[in-house]
């Protein structure tokens, strides 16, 4: 698929699911208003005392994570190519009065669409790779946009939770899948709310991603897997323990979250 078709289906796919997913319980948008943190544990590990810090989100959706970092004493820029998720994230930043800053722009272009400025911290969570073809591009434009000495915070679904279908009843994908995974869907994994959409993703196998890590002249110090999701994001998933989802025919069997923290040379 052309980077033309896979970019605009997606475009698409995402600005039909803001208002669905700003109204839904997943991310209990009143209660955000109000001072909830939208954080996780695991990358609130990583990032660690964020008071100063200089930080770019990619692909930041309509911002919670972004603002959550901004409460949190750091000077934010969010990075997504939505437009309709960019707006909302302005609204709700002005509404707020934080500060933040967003910019509207794909992720292979991030270096420019910041005009070069460099950050103390790259930052990047749930959902973000799968959507792009190539990771080789995005670890150059995160390397690019970090000055010497700075961390990026990568936390997102473990590649091999892709090789499942849905439910995690049994296998459905290659893990070591190169091509184009190519879905219709009317529903997301937090609303119904919203037209029926294509989506266009990909698995990137671990070692994928930390080589292009490494190529891009990044240093990894911290590769850290979960066996548990922090979301109830998919169907069947039962909380054992607060905020922690497994499939309980499972158990803590195999890894559902892959973290990374990686330092500019």
């Amino acid at each position: 698929m052309e980077k033309l078709d896979w970019l605009a289906a997606n475009r698409d796919l995402w600005n039909s699911r803001v208002k669905g997913h700003m109204n839904s319980d997943f991310y209990a948008q009143e209660a955000f208003e109000k001072g909830a943190c939208s954080l996780k544990q695991p990358e609130l590990a990583l990032l660690g005392d964020v008071r100063g810090k200089e930080i770019l989100h990619l692909q930041c959706h309509f911002g919670q994570d972004t603002l959550s970092l901004q409460r949190r004493g750091a000077q934010c820029t969010g990075l997504d190519f939505s437009n309709e998720a960019i707006e909302a994230a302005r609204v709700l930043n002005a509404k707020l009065g934080l500060g933040a800053e967003f910019v509207c722009e794909e992720v292979y272009k991030a270096a420019e669409a910041v005009m070069g400025k460099p950050f103390d911290a790259v930052f990047t969570s749930y959902g973000t790779l799968g959507w792009l073809p190539d990771v080789g591009r995005w670890a150059e434009q995160v390397a690019a946009c970090l000055k010497p000495g700075g961390e990026l915070v990568y936390v997102d679904f473990h590649p091999f939770l892709w090789t499942l279908n849905s439910s995690g009843s049994e296998f459905a994908f290659d893990y070591f899948n190169r091509e184009a995974i190519v879905e219709t869907s009317d529903q997301s994994y937090a609303s119904t709310e919203q037209k029926q959409a294509v989506e266009v993703g990909w698995n990137h196998p671990v070692s994928e991603i930390q080589q292009a890590l490494i190529d891009s002249g990044l240093q990894l110090e911290k590769v850290q897997e979960f066996d548990y999701s922090p979301y109830n994001c998919l169907a069947n998933l039962v909380e054992e323990e607060p905020g922690v989802y497994r499939w309980s025919q499972h158990g803590n069997r195999f890894p559902m979250l892959l973290a990374v923290r990686a330092r500019k040379r």
